[in-house]
């Protein structure tokens, strides 16, 4: 019985932490450019729902930058406004579940586009002007020209990717993976600096090997792999990426890395660096490493004190030691039951909470059945069950 029931604590893989969206929230990204070609700070952006009725407003950062974030999905009108004035609107724009391709409002060029529009005179949208518009050169008609056609151009581009971006989404979040992999690929080629297209392009590869069997499953790790690496190598300051990368160089069986982006993700993110060392200890237990496992738990732990699953994984690394003494009786190593106490009084209903009991009962120790539960006014009464 012993031999069996320490080989269950070697062939239990340990389940890892990944960074997952809300359900149904989405976010609208952009820039702003001023008429100088500069990012403009304290622009507003309105943004109105039209499936149903609600508004919010965001303004831009130093940068330019403006990002409303936690958004519910649905369509949006989104207006820039400076000074009081509404410049210009993206109708019909409809963020889904995760980051989205920013938009993009160029003052210079909107002043381009407005001015071309005047100069042509009244007439049916894309008639030319008459020939007695003597304002303009030869040569800056043709400038002008020129600058609309690369407009309308990038506007066609802008809502292709767009329209790319979110069939994929949709279709990833249908679990229809290889459709949501085609419209990920080609919103790659539209945008290939965009770090959220390979993002979502990795994590349906990754999806879809959960599907697959032998060569096709390690294809598609592969590539998934792949698109991780070029989200990575584009938004290098961001832990959750990293640790995503991680999940799946591992799952690739590429161990060395995996506990490389582990530790960048740890290091960028010290407030959530418990659970990414959580991962690097599961990622040495699938790899049979047991000492190097027990090392990552016991950083987890003094990252989060709190955090109950590192205990009991770690008390099953320590299990992995246990002997018998001259009697037939286990003996595990030292802080092996103190971890599993620990786990039950932080989660005395957890999902392990049973598993927890009977390693204890195994080991001959009593059974905390119930505990002080934090900011609980009166301790609870402690019942305890001493093993047969």
């Amino acid at each position: 019985m012993f031999t069996s029931f320490r080989k269950l604590f070697a062939a239990a893989p340990v389940f890892l932490f990944a960074a997952v969206g809300f359900a149904q929230t989405s976010n609208i990204q952009g820039d702003v450019m001023g008429t100088d070609g500069k990012p403009l700070q304290g622009a507003q952006i309105k943004l109105d729902r039209t499936d149903i009725k609600q508004s919010f407003s965001v303004k831009t950062d130093k940068k330019g930058h403006f990002l409303y974030a936690n958004l519910p999905t649905g369509v949006y009108n989104v207006t820039l406004v400076v000074g009081g004035k509404e410049m210009g609107t993206m109708n019909n724009v409809r963020p889904r579940q995760g980051d989205n391709p920013p938009l993009q409002f160029d003052l210079a060029k909107m002043a381009e586009a407005a001015a071309a529009a005047a100069a042509a005179g009244p007439g049916a949208p894309g008639q030319a002007p008459p020939k007695s518009d003597a304002g303009m050169t030869k040569e800056q008609r043709a400038e002008y020209e020129k600058k609309l056609k690369e407009q309308e151009e990038a506007m066609a581009k802008d809502k292709a990717l767009q329209d790319a971006f979110n069939a994929g989404m949709e279709a990833k979040n249908a679990k229809n993976y290889a459709v949501a992999v085609e419209n990920f690929e080609k919103a790659s080629t539209m945008a290939p600096t965009q770090h959220v297209v390979w993002a979502q392009l990795a994590e349906t590869y990754i999806s879809l090997s959960d599907t697959k069997t032998g060569a096709d499953q390690q294809a598609a790790v592969e590539k998934g792999i792949g698109a991780y690496a070029k989200a990575v190598e584009i938004k290098v300051d961001d832990p959750n990426y990293h640790n995503n990368y991680a999940l799946a160089l591992a799952k690739g069986k590429k161990m060395e890395q995996a506990q490389a982006e582990l530790t960048k993700a740890a290091q960028l993110d010290p407030l959530q660096a418990g659970k990414y060392y959580y991962n690097l200890g599961a990622v040495y237990v699938n790899t049979q490493q047991n000492d190097a496992a027990e090392t990552a738990f016991n950083k987890a732990i003094e990252l989060d004190p709190t955090y109950a699953d590192a205990y009991y994984q770690k008390a099953l690394v320590l299990m992995n030691k246990v002997t018998l003494d001259k009697d037939g009786k286990m003996q595990a190593p030292a802080g092996t039951i103190e971890a599993l106490q620990k786990y039950l009084s932080l989660k005395p209903d957890g999902a392990n909470a049973e598993g927890a009991k009977a390693i204890l009962e195994q080991l001959g120790t009593t059974v905390q059945t119930s505990f002080e539960r934090p900011g609980a006014k009166q301790p609870a009464k402690s019942n305890q069950k001493k093993s047969k």
